[in-house]
Parts: C-alpha cells; structure tokens; sequence
C-alpha cells in the first residue's frame, strides 16, 4: 500500500473508530484498537494513527511493525522525538509517556505481545530492523 492510500485508510480508520467511542470499526472487525496522536517531529503539528495493541500490567503496548518495512513508521519517530502523546481508548482520551524499552524488559514486553499478536514475528522476519516496542504509560 503506497504512502497516499495508507493515509486515506487510517483516516478513514480514525473517523469511524471516533464515531463509535472506541468501538470496533467496520474496516477492520475483531481487531483491538487505540488511536495514537504524537506531535510531529520536524513540525510540531498533530498525527493520529490507528494502531493495534495489547494489555502489559497496567501499560498498553504498541508495535513499530511497519508491517515489516525496512523503516520505522512517522509516528514512531515523532514519539521519541516528543514522547508525551495522547491515546483515545474506549471512548475516553488520555495523556500519556511513551518509552522505548530496550534489553530485557524489552524481550519480556515483546515476548507478551507474540503471545497476543504472533503475525508480529513475520513483520519483524520481514525486515533486518529490530521492530521497537512502545509502552505508552498514562500520564
């Protein structure tokens, strides 16, 4: 999917996602999602993406997959860039710090998102990138 269609499918995402307060979305049933909004990291101004996520204690755990590509995604470079970012969750919206784990907290964390979310391993068996995971801890 090119730059351009990925923008108007997340769009598209985002809108529905807000229509329902949180609920599942009509584009992609089944699938648990947040919206993550991140403040550019060249520009300041505000991005929101959908992304999947999974529960770890008392954080939500999002994937820079990429879907496997050779980069991260936008949106993870603008969180470590400015990792204070609000999430939209069940109807509600949060502040929250986004971290970067790295060494074995991050085999732990990662390890609790396959057991969730195994086509992860061919995102990251896709590319020679390790595949940053994000706990978004709320503020």
């Amino acid at each position: 999917m090119d730059i351009k269609d990925q923008q108007a499918f997340n769009e598209r995402v985002v809108a529905e996602y807000r229509a329902a307060a949180g609920r599942l979305t009509e584009t992609l049933p089944g699938f648990r999602l947040l919206l993550l909004t991140t403040s550019g990291a060249r520009t300041g101004r505000e991005h929101t993406v959908p992304l999947g996520y999974v529960r770890h204690g008392g954080d939500l755990v999002v994937i820079a997959s990429n879907r496997g590509a050779p980069d991260h995604p936008d949106w993870f470079r603008n969180l470590v860039e400015h990792p204070e970012v609000a999430v939209e969750l069940d109807g509600e919206r949060f502040a929250a710090t986004a971290e970067v784990p790295s060494g074995e907290r991050r085999k732990r964390v990662y390890a609790a998102v396959l057991a969730e979310q195994p086509f992860i391993a061919d995102h990251q068996a896709a590319t020679e990138r390790e595949i940053p995971v994000v706990v978004l801890r709320r503020a």
